[in-house]
């Protein structure tokens, strides 16, 4: 029998479609750097990512390797170790932050809503991934990605007011109703006792003495005084 021209479909072919992935990754830059040694130079690819899930999950990462993406991988690993939680308020930061770090420095600025990202290059980049939706920004000194990225990490780390971490609010709200009606049934407790010891306060001195059917009338009221 005479082989087909037509290649071989694949029995096995992927139906379903892939799961979202829980982080996003933005390959910042790659650039080749060089390092002198005694017997010359040696040339490899230095790799700035960032990862992050928008949502107020944020983190830089840089890899070095032979090739493009080993460096990438190594990045990669890296920034999901390094990431950090920044506070959001409306989908922007909660108060104004001038940070410096090494030759690069910028300045963040909260935004209403409806502003966007006023912002451009690694700024932008790291402020998308965070998931801050409305902020103004400017920038001083150098345009070196890594270095401006790093800067920006190191303003989140100045971020004051962080919110309950993710996942986490449904907790943090029991929690809270629970330490609540804890409160309300101590003060209950306590006001019953403070009740009690009032009653038996105005009780002091007073006798109490048994009475018969005989000495009540139709109506329900003491025939005689009692001695």
């Amino acid at each position: 029998m005479a082989k087909t021209s037509q290649p071989e479909r694949r029995k096995n072919q992927r139906s379903s479609r892939r799961e979202p992935k829980e982080y996003d990754e933005t390959t910042l830059s790659v650039d080749r750097v060089t390092r002198v040694v005694s017997g010359g130079r040696r040339m490899r690819f230095r790799a700035v990512v960032v990862v992050g899930n928008k949502k107020g999950k944020v983190g830089l990462g840089t890899g070095k390797a032979n090739d493009v993406q080993s460096a990438v991988q190594k990045a990669t690993t890296y920034a999901k170790r390094s990431m950090i939680r920044i506070p959001l308020i409306n989908g922007t930061i909660p108060h104004e932050v001038n940070t410096k770090h090494k030759a690069a420095r910028i300045r963040l600025i909260p935004a209403a809503e409806g502003t966007g990202v006023i912002a451009g290059g690694a700024l932008r980049v790291v402020l998308e991934h965070a998931g801050v939706k409305n902020v103004l920004s400017k920038r001083y000194g150098s345009s070196n990605k890594l270095v401006n990225a790093q800067c920006i990490m190191k303003a989140f780390d100045q971020l004051h007011g962080a919110p309950a971490p993710e996942g986490d609010i449904a907790v943090v709200a029991e929690e809270g109703e629970q330490s609540g009606k804890k409160k309300v049934a101590k003060d209950v407790k306590v006001q019953q006792a403070e009740n009690a010891n009032a009653d038996e306060e105005a009780m002091e001195g007073v006798e109490i003495k048994e009475i018969s059917r005989e000495d009540v009338d139709e109506e329900g009221n003491l025939k005689a005084p009692l001695v």
